[in-house]
């Protein structure tokens, strides 16, 4: 759809579609959730997304994909330690509930997984019923990425990891 067809749908100026495609352009919550309407998502979507998003713990699980996906996936230790240790903390499996962002890359979104079911395991809880989704990687994944550990980690690993294809070591929920 043409930014002229979509300003038209959802009854703004074509300036404004403009503005909040630009990155530089903090767009009002009014505005998105005509857009919204316009592409036939349900109304009030929007704020319903916002509010979830505001009653997330900051160490959720969920909130340390979307930090990862903010800092690049390289950032993906500290992001999912923080939640482990959240978890460890509080005794309470409310932080795995969520799942991650839909844009983690596919290992990642594996990884997070495992973690969720061994954290909720941990807990004497049943896991998140989104983890039941994630499948095994077409690949298999060694964490550590040293090649003198991948015999160690094939045999180490946890079920709900390698279950995935997601090679960790036995102490890989352990911060240092």
């Amino acid at each position: 759809m043409s930014q002229r067809a979509l300003a038209h749908r959802a009854g703004l100026s074509f300036r404004g579609v403009q503005l909040i495609e630009s990155p530089d352009h903090d767009a009002r919550l009014s505005s998105l959730e005509q857009v919204t309407r316009a592409f036939g998502l349900p109304a009030g979507g929007l704020r319903r997304a916002v509010s979830t998003l505001l009653l997330e713990p900051p160490d959720s699980l969920f909130c340390a994909s979307l930090r990862i996906l903010e800092d690049g996936e390289r950032s993906w230790r500290g992001h999912l330690m923080n939640c482990v240790d959240e978890v460890r903390r509080s005794r309470s499996t409310a932080m795995l509930e969520t799942p991650p962002a839909a844009e983690l890359p596919e290992r990642l979104q594996a990884l997070a997984a495992g973690v969720a079911e061994a954290l909720a395991a941990e807990c004497g809880a049943a896991p998140p019923r989104w983890t039941g989704g994630v499948g095994p990687l077409e690949r298999p994944w060694f964490v550590s990425g040293y090649e003198n550990l991948k015999a160690a980690a094939l045999v180490e690993s946890p079920v709900p990891f390698r279950s995935r294809n997601v090679f960790v070591l036995a102490n890989f929920l352990e911060r240092v």
